[in-house]
C-alpha cells in the first residue's frame, strides 16, 4: 500500500509539473520526500499531494527538498585550475567566442565561479555568453540576488573576493559586473529540449542523483548539445567509464571532450 501511494504520488507530480520523479534515485527520493511528508504532518503521500496543490509555499518548500541546492564557488578548487589554464585556452582558440552552459545551477555559484575565470583573464577570453539553468524557480531567484554565506566562498581565492564581493554584515553581495554576465533560466534536464553548439556544458554533483538509464539518456543529450571538440565537465563522483559510447574523449579528469 506503501508503495501504491508512493507511486500515484510520482504519477502525480509528473502531471503537474512536468517532472519525472521516476528517473531519480528511488530509494534516496522516497527517503528525502517521506522525511518532508513526515514533518509536515501527512501520513500518506495522496494527503500530501492534496495540501501541495493549494498551498504554494508548501509547494515551493517540495520543490527546494526534491532538487539538491549545495554548491559553493570554486567547489573542488583544483579542477577550476584546470578549467583555466588548460581547457578554456583550447576551446578559446578554436572558437574565438565561447557559449557555455552550466547546467543544474543550483543558487548560481558555479556559472558565477566560471564568469570570474573569464573576467579576470578578460585580455584573453573577450567574447564569451555563460547560459545558467535549473529546474527550481527558487534556487534560480537566489542566484539572480546573488547574496552568499562566507562558507559558500571557502574556496574563492582572495583576489577575487576582494574584486566581486562586497561585504555586508555576514553575507557577500556578488558584484553586478558577474551577475550581467550570467543568463539564467528555469529548465528540466530530464523533459526539456537541448540548446546545441556549446563549447563548454558543466554539469557537476548532480548526475548522481539520477538512474543509470536517466544518466545514460543525458550524457547522449550533453554530447549533442556540444560542438565537436566541446567539452563536459561534471563532478568529482561522476566519471564516465566508457566515454566513447557517447562521442567523448578523457581530456583530464572530469573533463571530456567531444571527438571531432
Amino acid at each position: 500500500m506503501d508503495d501504491l501511494d508512493f507511486y500515484q504520488f510520482i504519477a502525480n507530480i509528473k502531471k503537474k509539473t512536468g517532472i519525472d520523479l521516476a528517473l531519480y534515485k528511488e530509494a534516496q527520493m522516497k527517503r528525502r520526500l517521506t522525511s518532508l511528508r513526515g514533518k509536515r504532518g501527512f501520513s500518506s503521500f495522496a494527503d500530501y499531494f492534496q495540501a501541495l496543490s493549494h498551498d504554494s509555499e508548501l509547494f515551493a518548500e517540495f520543490l527546494d527538498r526534491m532538487t539538491i541546492n549545495v554548491s559553493e564557488f570554486f567547489r573542488n578548487f583544483a579542477r577550476w585550475e584546470v578549467l583555466a589554464n588548460k581547457i578554456l585556452p583550447r576551446l578559446y582558440r578554436e572558437s574565438g567566442k565561447l557559449k557555455c552552459w552550466s547546467a543544474a545551477c543550483s543558487t548560481g555559484e558555479e556559472p558565477y565561479t566560471l564568469a570570474m575565470l573569464m573576467l579576470r583573464e578578460r585580455h584573453s577570453f573577450r567574447d564569451f555568453s555563460i547560459m545558467a539553468t535549473d529546474i527550481d524557480e527558487g534556487a534560480i531567484a537566489k542566484a539572480k540576488r546573488g547574496i552568499y554565506l562566507e562558507r559558500s566562498l571557502q574556496e574563492c581565492p582572495t583576489d577575487l573576493v576582494q574584486s566581486y564581493f562586497r561585504k555586508d554584515g555576514v553575507t557577500y553581495q556578488i558584484s553586478p559586473q558577474i551577475v550581467n554576465a550570467v543568463t539564467f533560466k528555469k529548465h528540466n534536464l530530464l523533459a526539456d529540449p537541448f540548446d546545441s553548439g556549446f563549447d563548454l556544458i558543466i554539469c557537476r554533483n548532480v548526475m548522481i542523483y539520477f538512474t543509470d538509464e536517466a544518466k545514460h539518456e543525458l550524457y547522449q543529450k550533453f554530447s549533442k548539445a556540444l560542438r565537436p571538440g566541446g567539452t563536459l565537465f561534471v563532478g568529482s563522483t561522476e566519471q564516465i567509464f566508457q566515454p566513447q559510447q557517447y562521442q567523448f574523449e578523457s581530456e583530464d579528469t572530469f573533463f571530456y571532450r567531444k571527438m571531432k
